[in-house]
Order: structure tokens, then C-alpha cells, then sequence
């Protein structure tokens, strides 16, 4: 790694993978080089994700823009056997991002971790089947970009309320807005608090 930050492979732009306290969640840093001209990053790179054994074929690619500070989105994931991976990255303004492992066979079930996604941060999460994910805007007009790794499948669409009381999320901002589907969610139970 340079002095300066910046992430570089034979003299191009890279991409690090970073492991979290959750497993099979990691942090993806990608190395933006910079010159006169401006600058470039590389949003994926399967090579450095066959390293680690991480998901390289995506399905699916999706934008959510939120117009308001304070939004919430989530807790979200897809009943098996239409779990999907997902690879998330703010691309404009700041979110609070929050994953949870719901794997019901999983001793961890019910942890979460939270992370400030960026758009000046060249960072992505990676999110594996069996982890619902959910986020609150820090700023107006942020937006998500996410890759996902099996088709949306409604009748497999699912989640829990952001408010779970068992999981005890501190939400950094008043909530500004919420949708009548989300709000309606289920409670997560049986969780173990992060």
C-alpha cells in the first residue's frame, strides 16, 4: 500500500479485501490513482475475489436514490434458496449501513455490524446470503449502488423491522422516512446484540 493511501497493483488501480467481525462480511477498498487528468478506481475485480472465495457473478445490478436525510431502508434479505450476496456501494453522499446475521444455524445469529459508506471513501460491503441489510441516509439525495448475485424473487422477499428491539440499533439520525412495508416487518427474536 502506498504512503499516501492510495491502493495500487503493477501500477493500477486495485481493490483490497478486508475482513469484518461478521463472518463472511468484508470491507472492499478500492485504490483510486489520481493524475493531471483526474482519477480512476476499479469497482470490481474478480480476480482479487477469487482469493478470499468471494461470489464473482452477479445477476443483478441495482440504484436506490433517497431524497431526505434520516431515510431508512431495510432490514432486508431473501428467503433460500433465493439468498443472495450482495456487493454495496454508496455512490453519492453518506449512509449508516447495518448487516445482520440471520442465519438461524449460525451462532452468531441475530450480531450485527454497522458501517459509514461514503461516496469519497472507495469503499464497498460485501454482504453474503443469510444477512439482511438495511441502512439510514446521512445526507440528502444519497444513493446506493448494489450488485446482486441471484434475481429478486418477491415471494422470497423478506426482512425485519430496523427497530427490532432485541438488536438495539443505534440509528445515528431521527428517522425521517420509513415505508408502510418496512414498518410493518417482524420483530427479530432470539438475537445477540453487536
Amino acid at each position: 500500500m502506498r504512503s499516501d493511501g492510495q491502493r495500487e497493483r503493477n501500477g493500477a488501480a486495485s481493490v483490497e479485501v478486508i475482513p469484518t467481525s461478521l463472518d463472511g462480511v468484508y470491507l472492499i477498498a478500492l485504490g483510486r490513482v489520481r493524475d493531471e487528468r483526474g482519477s480512476f478506481v476499479r469497482t470490481f475485480d474478480a480476480a482479487a475475489f477469487a482469493v478470499h472465495g468471494l461470489v464473482s457473478a452477479w445477476a443483478e445490478h441495482g440504484q436506490a436514490r433517497n431524497a431526505l436525510a434520516g431515510t431508512l431502508r431495510g432490514l432486508h434479505f431473501q428467503r433460500p434458496p433465493h439468498g443472495e450476496v450482495k456487493l454495496i456501494r454508496c455512490t453519492r453522499g453518506a449512509v449508516y449501513d447495518v448487516l445482520v446475521d440471520v442465519r438461524e444455524e449460525s451462532p452468531a445469529f441475530g450480531r450485527w455490524e454497522a458501517f459509514t459508506l461514503h461516496e469519497e471513501d472507495d469503499t464497498m460491503l460485501y454482504a453474503p446470503s443469510g444477512f439482511a441489510h438495511g441502512y439510514q441516509t446521512l445526507s440528502d439525495g444519497a444513493t446506493l449502488e448494489y450488485l446482486h448475485s441471484t434475481p429478486y424473487v418477491a415471494a422470497a422477499a423478506t426482512g425485519y423491522r430496523h427497530d427490532s428491539p432485541e438488536l438495539a440499533i443505534p440509528w445515528p439520525l431521527a428517522p425521517t422516512i420509513n415505508s408502510a412495508r418496512d414498518a410493518a416487518l417482524p420483530a427479530l427474536s432470539r438475537a445477540v446484540t453487536a
